[in-house]
C-alpha cells in the first residue's frame, strides 16, 4: 500500500458498497485554498448544500469562517447545531415554512439568521408572524440578475425596498444575487458576464442606502464566479462545491485549485457478458441528472465506458481484455457532488489511526427537529 494512489483505502475490504467517502485532509486543504483566494475571510459565506454535515461545518468554523448560506430549514438547523455565527437561508419562506423559520430563530439565539424576500405579500406575512411571535426577522432582497429562477427584477427592486421599509418586525440588511446562469468554462467569458452584474449591485446598493440611511450587505455569486467577486468586489462570496469538489467543476474551472475530497466506491457484482461488468452504483447512489456518460468517472478504471444505469445497477463495458472480477472495488469521482452527497445517510472517513468512522449527512433530511 506504500505506493497506492491517494484515494485507495487501506481497509477497503471492510467498507460496504456503495459508500460515500470523505477525505478529511483534502477537505482541510480545500478550506485553506479558499481562504487564500480572498483578501478577508470574513467575506466568505460558503453554501453548505454541498456537504450538509456538522463535522465539515466545524472544520470551516475552526478555520475562522463564521458566516454561511443554505437552501433548506434543515440545513439552517444543522448550522445552528454546529454553532455557526451567521446563517442566510437563501430561500424565501412561504406558507408553513414561515413559522418553521421563526421557530429556528428562537431555538438558536446565539446564531444570527436571515432569509430572502422577493415578494411584498410574502414579506407582509413574515412581518405579521414575526409580530405575533415577538421577534425581528432579518431579510435580504433577492435579485433576479439573469438566472430567472427566483428574485425580483432589478428595475423593480427600489419599489420593493420602499414597501418593505414600511413593515414592522422586519430588518432589511442587504441584497442577494445568485448568478448560476454564468457557468462558462472560460474565465474571460465569466468575467465579461459578471461585470454588468457587479455594476448593477454597486449602483443599486448605493441608491437604496441613500433611501434607507444604512449600509447594506451584498451576497453574490457561487462557485464559478467566486474568483471574480473575491478579487474585484467587497461582496460576501458564497462558493459551495469547493469543499468537496467534483469532476464537473474540475473539468470546467481549471483555474480553481481545489482537490477532489469525496468519492463514491462500488464493487463489481456481476459479469453479464465477456465485455461487460455491473457495479452496485445505480442512480440511487450517484447523481443522475446529467447525461449517462457524465455521472461518474472511475479514477482506477478511466477506460471503462458506461452502457446503462438503473436504480441499483451501473453497467460498464471494456472492449479490451480486462481483469475486473466480481468483488473488484472501483473509486468513482461524481460529476455533481452536491446531490450525490444527499443520497447518503452517512459519509465514511478514516481517523488518524486509519479506523473507519462515520459522519452523518444530517441535513439531507427535509426536517431534523424543526
Amino acid at each position: 500500500m506504500e505506493n497506492a494512489a491517494w484515494y485507495v483505502l487501506p481497509n477497503e475490504a471492510d467498507i460496504e458498497t456503495p459508500s460515500l467517502i470523505f477525505y478529511v485532509d483534502r477537505i482541510k486543504e480545500n478550506i485553506r485554498l479558499l481562504i487564500n483566494m480572498i483578501d478577508d475571510k470574513s467575506r466568505l459565506r460558503p453554501h453548505v448544500k454541498t456537504h450538509k454535515c456538522i463535522e465539515v461545518t466545524q472544520l470551516l468554523l475552526h478555520a475562522g469562517i463564521k458566516k454561511f448560506k443554505c437552501a433548506t430549514i434543515a440545513e439552517a438547523e444543522m448550522l445552528g447545531l454546529s454553532g455557526a455565527d451567521d446563517v442566510l437561508l437563501a430561500y424565501q419562506p412561504v406558507g408553513a415554512n414561515i413559522l418553521r423559520f421563526i421557530k429556528l430563530i428562537k431555538q438558536f439565539p446565539n446564531t444570527n439568521f436571515s432569509c430572502l424576500v422577493d415578494d411584498f405579500k410574502v414579506a407582509a406575512q413574515l412581518a405579521e408572524q414575526a409580530s405575533a411571535e415577538d421577534c425581528i426577522i432579518q431579510i435580504y432582497i433577492d435579485l433576479n440578475v439573469g438566472m430567472n429562477r427566483t428574485g425580483v427584477l432589478v428595475n423593480e427592486a427600489t419599489a420593493l425596498f420602499k414597501q418593505l421599509s414600511k413593515l414592522k418586525n422586519l430588518s432589511m440588511i442587504g441584497l442577494h444575487a445568485y448568478d448560476g446562469h454564468i457557468h462558462d468554462s472560460e474565465m474571460r467569458v465569466r468575467k465579461e458576464k459578471s461585470k454588468p452584474i457587479i455594476e448593477i449591485l454597486k449602483n443599486l446598493s448605493k441608491e437604496l442606502e441613500e433611501i434607507g440611511g444604512r449600509k447594506l450587505n451584498i451576497v453574490a455569486g457561487g462557485t464559478p464566479t467566486f474568483p471574480i467577486y473575491a478579487k474585484e468586489t467587497d461582496f460576501d462570496c458564497s462558493p459551495g462545491t469547493f469543499v468537496l469538489w467534483d469532476k464537473g467543476y474540475q473539468d470546467a474551472y481549471s483555474e480553481q485549485p481545489f482537490l477532489p475530497a469525496a468519492l463514491v466506491i462500488s464493487r463489481v457484482i456481476s459479469q453479464p457478458a465477456k465485455e461487460l461488468i455491473c457495479l452496485d452504483l445505480g442512480y440511487k447512489a450517484v447523481a443522475s441528472e446529467k447525461p449517462l456518460l457524465n455521472r461518474v468517472f472511475f479514477l482506477n478504471a478511466p477506460e471503462l465506458h458506461v452502457e446503462s444505469q438503473s436504480e441499483e445497477h451501473l453497467v460498464l463495458s471494456d472492449t479490451k481484455s480486462h481483469s475486473y472480477k466480481i468483488g473488484t472495488v472501483l473509486y468513482g469521482l461524481p460529476y455533481h457532488i452536491c446531490p450525490t452527497v444527499a443520497l447518503y445517510e452517512k459519509a465514511v472517513i478514516l481517523d488518524a489511526d486509519g479506523n473507519i468512522q462515520y459522519w452523518d449527512i444530517i441535513a439531507r433530511k427535509r426536517k431534523i427537529t424543526i
